[in-house]
This record gives C-alpha cells, structure tokens and sequence, in this order.
C-alpha cells in the first residue's frame, strides 16, 4: 500500500492594504481623499467666484461713479500691491506660529469670511449709501458721486485687505492638508474649478453686471460665506510641532531676523526671483490686452468670447497639467510651458494686424501662459519647508506686489514714447519669460543638488 503524502496547505496571500496617503499627522484613504478634495474645491469655487465676480463689478462702479483715470489706477493696482506689501507678509508669518484646536489656517479663513461679506454687500449698496451721506452732510458734502466713490472706496479697501490676508494662508491649508504625491492634479483641479468660475460668471452675469450688480454682489457674498464656511467646518487640520522660533529671539531681532530667515539662503532668494519673474512674463501682454484689442479694431464682444475660449480651453487642460507636474515634477513643466510660451509671442508680432489676428493671438497667449501658471502652480508646495509655508509665500507675493508697483507705470511710458505701439507687449513678454527660463533653470541646478525629484528635502533656515 502506498503510503500518502499530507501536502500542507498553503498559506492565504495577505490581503492586499488600502493605498494610505499621508501629510503629517493626516492619512487619507481613497474615500477621505476624495471627501477632502471635494471641500476643498467647493470652498475655492466660493473663492474664485467672489474674485471673479467682484472685480469687473467694482471698476464699473468706479467709472460709474465719475472715477478718474488715475484714481481707478490707485484703487484697482497700487492699493492691493501696498496691501500685499504689508498685511500679506504679516499674516503669512502669524499664521504659520499659530497653534489651536482648529489649527493654523482654517482659524483666519474662518474668522475673515464675514467681514469679506459684509464689505461685498457694503459694495452692493454703495449707491444708497452714499445717498444718505451726501444728505447728511449738506452743504459740506462734496457731491453724491464723490460721497458714493467714497462709499465704494471705503469697502473696497477693507475687502482687499481681507483677501490679500486669505491668499497665503488659503495656499498653507492646501500645503497642509493635501499629499504631495497628488499636489500638482489637486492644484490643476484648482485652477479648473477657478477658470469654470470665470465661465459662470461671464456667460451668466457680466452682460448684466451694470444693471444688476446689486442682486449680483449679494448672491456671490452669499455663496462665499456659506461656501468657506463649510469648507472650513469640514476641513480637519492635523498636529504641527511646535512653531519655529521667532526671528526677535534670535540675533538681530525684528526686521533684521525676519529678512535673515526668509533670504539668508541663496537658494530661497533663487526661488523668489523665479516666481517673480513666471508671474511677470505674461503681465506686459495682460495689462494692455484690451488697450490693443481696441486698437486692432476688435469689439467687446469679440474680445469677451476670446477670453471664454480661453478659459475653456484651459479648463480642459488643467487636471492633465496637474497630472503631469506631479509626474516629471512642476519645475520641469513649468520651464518647458515658459519655453513655449516665449516662442509663441516672440512670433505673434510678425503676424498681428487686425482684429482676427490678434484674436488668435490673444488665446495662444492665454492658453500658453496658463500652462506655464497651472503647472507653477505647486511650485511652493513642493519647494518651500512646511514650517515658514505662508510666510515665504507671502514674502514672493510682496515682492512680485514690489516689482508690479514699478513695472506698470515703466511699461506704460515706454508705450506713450512709441505711440501707443502695443506690439511692445509682446516683447517686453518675450524678455521677461527669457528671465524666468534662466532663472528656472538655474533653480534646477540647485534643486538637483538637494537631492531632485526623488530625495528633495527644503533646506531649513
């Protein structure tokens, strides 16, 4: 009789673990993810729909109200770049040393959203405010439309300074919240959700902006105020360690200390000038687009329908941007997208001449500079240490607020001494986006040698 064999049995394969994503103390699996996602883009389509809304809206009013020239300029550009100058920086280094139960962004994005819906229907109802002023004033008052400017300004300034305080800190909750490894496709999906804002906003509101900006303004300050309150109810920050030392507790103390941590690193004084100059090399085109538009020959309408497609098409590709920043890394798209876009305006002036042309021109412009944008857009997220996040972003933002300060006035006397030739956007754009590819490329170099794409760690200051 043959004698049997017992084949002990084999052993079950383990079941395969759930894929975790973490950030710090935070771990994600796909469902919470996709939970987190869907509140965070909620809480910025809130966000950009107020952006979007509010600033066509308030120029009208500006010239609705006798504004001159000169007074749009200072409201509209000087105001926001002093703002960013001051409160930004502040906010950014207050926020990233603040510790709570609801941790140390969601406490400012929530304790600011009242205040920006109060000045929003504050904008709303300008008009009749500045009616009762000038009654109450009398004799003394210096007009009804300078008392409803003065109504309008007043709002206007406060609103600013509450949203410049929101920009860095809105951008440290994403850095906190959100894992690296999907950062660049949630930030594409960012810039989606802001350009589906802009769509909203121009198809189904700007032809009634000047007839109805009262309706308009109170429903975008409701959605705003429900949509971060929620966003910020449901947003769960986790543990941070403690905040870094004060730069008044070290040598040199206040504005010494403060200037020694964020540029006392070469490498962080690279990256602030290439941020600068990605964000300046579409601006000269930006500044004077509907200038030139005009002189072309183009209509409004025209000119509208081409932003449209533009952002449409940016839209579209947006998620795929994102996908492949967090893919080859957001430096490399970044300089590849400012390479392309610099070759596209250095041959746009030899073909624009009339309205067609240019209309071209302005969405290759548009789409080619939004690649550029989309994909820088993780750039601090995957560059910057997580300590000083808001602050150094807000320091690059009041030093492109420096740079802006300057840059438009010089670009508008270059074009008065030419003759209104507007074809000098392009390549003033040219020379800028040259700027940032060098300086990008050299920020490269640099990163590389930190360890690139796959060993990075910020140096700590």
């Amino acid at each position: 009789m043959e004698s049997s064999v017992i084949v002990p049995d084999e052993p079950n394969p383990a079941p395969s673990q759930p894929r975790q994503w973490r950030v710090g103390t935070l771990a994600y699996g796909s469902a919470g993810l996709a939970v987190l996602l869907a509140w965070l883009l909620w809480g910025d389509f809130a966000l950009s729909l107020r952006d979007r809304a509010v600033v066509p809206i308030v120029q009208l009013l500006f010239k609705r109200f006798g504004a001159s020239d000169t007074t749009v300029g200072i409201l509209y550009s000087s105001l926001p770049s002093l703002l960013g100058l001051t409160v930004g920086p502040i906010m950014g280094y207050w926020s990233d040393r603040y510790r709570s139960r609801l941790g140390r962004r969601i406490p400012f994005l929530l304790g600011t959203t009242p205040f920006i819906v109060l000045t929003m229907v504050g904008m709303a109802f300008c008009s009749q405010l500045g009616a009762s002023l000038h009654v109450l004033l009398g004799s003394r008052s210096p007009g009804l439309g300078a008392c409803s400017l003065g109504m309008l300004g007043t709002f206007w300034f406060f609103f600013e300074m509450c949203c410049v305080t929101l920009t860095p800190i809105y951008q440290g909750l994403l850095n906190d919240v959100v894992p690296q490894e999907v950062m660049g496709r949630v930030m594409g999906l960012v810039r989606a959700f802001s350009l589906g804002a802009g769509i909203v906003f121009n198809y189904g509101m700007m032809g009634m902006a000047k007839t109805h900006y009262i309706g308009i303004l109170l429903a975008v300050a409701v959605l705003y105020g429900v949509g971060l309150t929620m966003m910020c109810l449901r947003v769960k920050e986790g543990g941070y360690p403690p905040p870094p030392e004060s730069p008044a507790a070290t040598e040199g103390g206040g504005l010494a200390g403060y200037c020694r941590e964020n540029f006392g690193l070469g490498y962080y004084r690279l990256y602030f000038a290439t941020v600068v100059l990605i964000c300046l090399s579409p601006l000269a085109f930006n500044l004077f687009s509907l200038f030139y538009a005009d002189s072309v020959g183009m209509s409004m309408d025209s000119y509208g329908k081409c932003i449209a497609l533009t952002f449409g098409i940016s839209l579209l590709l947006a998620y795929p941007l994102g996908a492949l920043a967090d893919r080859f890394h957001p430096l490399r798209v970044t300089i590849a997208g400012l390479v392309l876009y610099a070759a596209a305006m250095a041959i746009c002036p030899l073909y624009v001449h009339d309205a067609t042309s240019f209309g071209v021109a302005l969405v290759v412009h548009g789409v080619l500079s939004g690649v550029a944008m989309t994909a820088a857009a993780s750039l601090g997220q995957r560059l910057l240490p997580r300590s000083k996040f808001s602050e150094m972003v807000s320091v690059t933002s009041a030093l492109f607020s420096l740079v802006q300060f300057g840059f438009a006035p010089a670009l508008g006397l270059l074009l008065d001494r030419t003759g209104h030739g507007y074809v000098h956007t392009f390549h003033v754009s040219v020379a800028m986006t040259i700027l940032a590819v060098i300086a990008g490329l050299f920020l490269y170099r640099r990163f590389v040698a930190l360890g690139g794409p796959s060993g990075y760690r910020p140096p700590e200051i």
